[in-house]
């Protein structure tokens, strides 16, 4: 019996989310607050929008220590973090590009 006749091709697979992890380098790592705990704002999820556009949303650690809640932020309109939005976006697609499947 041949399994792969009920793979689908990749036109056919519906992908539902491409989403990233990006490290914020400390020079531009920045301070929020939240319910009135403050945030040290570490890393950056970036998602690809089925537009090709892609939305961002920073998160952290609180500053009094401890683990914290799962809480998002914005990410600051300040050019230095869009451009290491764009250049995390583009180092993922090369990576994703060469893939080379399952281990």
């Amino acid at each position: 019996m041949n399994d792969s006749a009920a793979v689908p091709g990749a036109d056919e697979v519906e992908v539902s989310a491409l989403a990233i992890n990006v490290t914020v380098p400390e020079s531009l790592q920045w301070h929020d607050s939240r319910r009135g705990e403050e945030f040290l704002l570490t890393s950056i999820n970036v998602r690809l929008l089925p537009d090709g556009h892609v939305a961002a949303k920073a998160y952290g650690r609180p500053m009094a220590g401890g683990r914290g809640g799962y809480t998002s932020f914005r990410v600051p309109d300040r050019p230095e973090l869009a451009a290491l939005i764009d250049a995390a976006a583009t180092r993922a697609a090369q990576m994703w590009s060469s893939h080379r499947g399952l281990g």
